[in-house]
């Protein structure tokens, strides 16, 4: 079974008319994904697996070319479910995810409660481990990573949320 490296996709182009899910890597994310690759190198990834959303799998791409290791998208690594989401202010969204992570129980934010999403990104990152051995870098999305680490690190899931930056990683 591999060891998990946590890593939070590269800045994407904002286009408030297209649904997040298709959003594509900016030239400052690809630009950010090269240098995470190096901040990468000491911790001996042998393996790059990525959500299927184009800005995961943009970064994981330039991560594994530049660590000279396999890449694969795996279903269920995707970001908690927002499909038909309006585009919010960024105030308006920081108060929505707030509601997420404090109610994960509830459905807050559109088709999928916190704990859904959760279940369904542990399963699929479990099922990311049995199949390598060392170090995989599971390239996925803020929310489903903060979900994920929170609890068991003793965290409150929002401020994980928060402080994670974008082409970033953490180690569980």
């Amino acid at each position: 079974m591999g060891r998990l490296i946590l890593v939070r996709h590269a800045h994407p182009v904002v286009q408030p008319a297209v649904p997040s899910r298709e959003w594509r890597l900016s030239d400052e994310g690809r630009a950010a994904a090269v240098v995470l690759a190096e901040r990468l190198r000491p911790h001996g990834v042998a393996a790059v697996v990525s959500s299927v959303e184009p800005k995961a799998w943009e970064t994981a791409a330039i991560l594994a070319q530049r660590l000279g290791v396999p890449c694969s998208a795996v279903a269920g690594l995707h970001e908690h479910e927002r499909d038909g989401a309006p585009f919010l202010s960024a105030e308006q969204f920081q108060a929505t995810m707030r509601d997420l992570f404090a109610q994960p129980c509830e459905l807050v934010f559109c088709s999928e409660t916190a704990a859904a999403a959760r279940s369904c990104f542990t399963a699929a990152v479990e099922a990311a481990l049995a199949q390598h051995t060392g170090a995989v870098a599971v390239v996925a999305h803020g929310t489903v990573i903060a979900l994920y680490r929170a609890a068991p690190a003793g965290v409150d899931a929002y401020t994980m949320w928060r402080e994670l930056g974008m082409a970033d990683f953490v180690i569980p």
